[in-house]
């Protein structure tokens, strides 16, 4: 059991500082964008399980498994003389999984509903305030002068641009601005940035949490420009993000879970459309993958020995 608990610290570090700064200064990412949020859910889900899992193997080392350490401790809770073989070093790593794993959980369903409260809110406002762009299902024009576009998500989808936008763009800028949004909903980017907003509020003092939350957008951005280039062209959309810029940074859309780019993204999207570079090669997709995989079955594999 000391063992698997090292193990698991071990990869707890690999997955909490060098691996995610690693992945994060990278290029290969910005060519297959897909590959790399899969990389990422996988570094942010196997590190969670393994650092909580260190704290229960070291915990439960005593007894063998933490069905046989909670057979031995449960009934001496409250009174009682600790068993033979728990000190406080292994109460206190026990307590403090329990602890870490309610105050990520509890973090992200608070996030969660943060997050559809406002989509709630924003869907209200802009019934309210905006009116149906002709030809364009579920789109909402507001009337506002300057130029900007968000979508926003949830069971009832909206895309919303305002007249600045739409006065400002031509058809095809037009037609790439909202292909974009749309693929934000149609592959429900903001279910992915809700685990990592959620991972950063309940670790704020991580830095790789703030890492891991900006690089997840970034690659959700890119998703979403390759949608508007493979249907409207390059061109087009890259004109749009030149005419548009960062005026689409909205902290209410932000907040309803949605992806909020700033200045550096968007010159680094700028920069991507102006590339020729092509996907990385087949075997370096099936490795990622593959370690994508691995990296979330170890934990959990180890976990299960734990467990019994």
């Amino acid at each position: 059991m000391l063992v698997v608990a090292a193990s698991l610290g071990a990869l707890a570090f690999a997955l909490a500082w060098p691996i995610p700064v690693a992945l994060s200064r990278a290029s290969w990412p910005a060519r297959s964008p897909a590959v790399a949020v899969a990389l990422w859910q996988a570094i942010a889900l196997a590190g969670g399980l393994s650092m909580i899992g260190c704290l229960v193997a070291f915990g439960a080392a005593p007894a063998g498994s933490l069905l046989a350490a909670a057979a031995q401790l449960l009934p001496r809770l409250v009174i009682g003389p600790i068993p033979p073989g728990f000190g406080l070093l292994q109460l206190a790593a026990l307590a403090l999984a329990v602890l870490l794993a309610v105050h990520l959980a509890l973090n992200l369903v608070s996030t969660a509903v943060r997050a559809e409260r406002e989509r709630r809110r924003q869907h209200q406002l802009i019934d309210v305030l905006s009116d149906p762009l002709p030809g364009q299902p579920h789109t909402r024009v507001l009337a506002h002068s300057v130029p900007f576009a968000y979508c926003v998500p949830g069971i009832r989808t909206a895309t919303v641009l305002t007249a600045g936008l739409v006065d400002a763009l031509d058809d095809d800028e037009l037609a790439a601005v909202i292909t974009h949004e749309r693929a934000h909903l149609d592959q429900f980017h903001h279910l992915v940035l809700l685990a990592f907003r959620a991972w950063h509020s309940a670790l704020p003092w991580f830095p790789i949490a703030n890492r891991a939350e900006r690089s997840v957008a970034w690659l959700t951005e890119m998703l979403a420009d390759d949608r508007a280039r493979r249907e409207v062209g390059a061109d087009p959309l890259r004109r749009a993000i030149e005419r548009v810029g960062s005026q689409g940074e909205l902290g209410a859309y932000a907040d309803a879970g949605g992806v909020s780019p700033d200045a550096a993204m968007l010159d680094a999207r700028l920069a991507r459309l102006g590339s020729d570079r092509g996907e990385p090669a087949f075997g370096l997709r099936a490795a990622v993958v593959a370690a994508s995989a691995a990296l979330v079955a170890l934990p959990v594999a180890a976990m299960l020995g734990i467990l019994l």
